[in-house]
């Protein structure tokens, strides 16, 4: 997307057509890739630069780290609204905390007690991906 923003939305879906090997996938993946890029044209700059640096961030790292990230995200996810937005919120207050300070701050009383057991497992399988993931824009 960086290397094509300057180009008109009709003109970036052509660029995607002509990616090598986006023929080769499936019809659903090609539709969704297209869905996503009008998404993106269709966010305000901000909030697509934002997506824009975190998606190249993620591909800088290995499988490995990708899958980590990708497991704390989806057990995050598969919290109740009210709880997964607890859990953010105390996810970008660790992270303003010293690395050194983080596991102290995890183990008080205000997450181990204030929380339950899932939202407890979200927020310690974020903290431990928190160094793969991009600094924090808020």
């Amino acid at each position: 997307m960086n290397q094509h923003r300057n180009l008109s939305p009709s003109q970036q879906h052509q660029a995607l057509e002509n990616e090598p090997g986006f023929h080769d996938l499936p019809q659903a993946t090609q539709q969704r890739m297209h869905d996503r890029l009008a998404q993106l044209n269709a966010m305000p700059e901000p909030q697509r630069n934002a997506l824009i640096q975190r998606n190249e961030y993620m591909e800088r790292l290995s499988p490995q780290q990708r899958d980590q990230v990708g497991m704390a995200t989806r057990n995050w996810a598969s919290l109740p609204p009210d709880q997964k937005a607890a859990v953010s919120r105390s996810f970008h207050v660790l992270r303003q905390i010293p690395p050194d300070q983080r596991a102290a701050a995890l183990n008080s009383g205000r997450y181990t007690y204030g929380f339950n057991p899932q939202q407890r497992s979200a927020l310690n399988g974020l903290m431990n991906v928190e160094p793969m993931l991009p600094p924090d824009q808020h």
